[in-house]
């Protein structure tokens, strides 16, 4: 499912769905070579200028609606990056509420911005031993429209657990470190927790 890439202006700072537009084309382009992660860096900043550059734009590093325009006719993004935070969603959170899928989207993408773990969605999403759903097979289910909504709401900021960076569910958690660590909300069947 690709996204469209809109006439906005995008620029240092901005997190979306839009700047992972950005980046996933960028790096198909091979002017982008970060992790993808939906966040506007320096990275992200010196990519586009580069981009502008070689395509006779003004170079700023700001995605205007002429750099987007030109990137858009360029290359179609794959989106795999969006598959994949859909797809943890989905398989970690399918049956919750909209609200309980945006709330494992934005622990991803808690963690892609902390220091402690990896620096891109894919690397988080993939990360040995974190998500109970790639280790047993379940991240191969085809995600559904509410995954793909609940990734671009998150990818939009939306953040109902304030900054957790873990989750689990009371029920089936058998892990005694996910259950000491500190409460942050409950939301549908999951703990969200820092």
């Amino acid at each position: 499912m690709a996204l469209p890439v809109s006439a906005q202006s995008l620029s240092q700072g901005t997190q979306s769905d839009q700047v992972l537009d950005l980046q996933e084309r960028l790096s198909a382009l091979g002017y982008f070579h970060a992790g993808i992660t939906g966040y506007y860096g320096s990275q992200t900043k010196s990519a586009v200028k580069k981009f502008q550059a070689s395509y006779g734009l003004t170079v700023d590093g700001e995605a205007d609606s002429l750099t987007l325009s030109k990137l858009k006719k360029t290359i179609s993004p794959k989106q795999s990056v969006l598959d994949e935070l859909a797809r943890i969603i989905h398989s970690e959170a399918r049956g919750e509420s909209f609200l309980g899928q945006v709330a494992v989207g934005a622990v991803i993408l808690n963690r892609v911005q902390s220091e402690q773990f990896p620096d891109s969605i894919t690397e988080v999403i993939h990360q040995p031993g974190q998500f109970s759903s790639v280790d047993d097979g379940q991240f191969a289910l085809k995600p559904n429209e509410t995954a793909y909504r609940a990734a671009a709401a998150a990818l939009n900021g939306a953040d109902p657990t304030t900054g957790a960076l873990y989750f689990y569910n009371p029920v089936t958690a058998t892990a005694s470190w996910s259950k000491s660590r500190i409460k942050k909300i409950a939301i549908g069947h999951h703990t969200f927790t820092i």
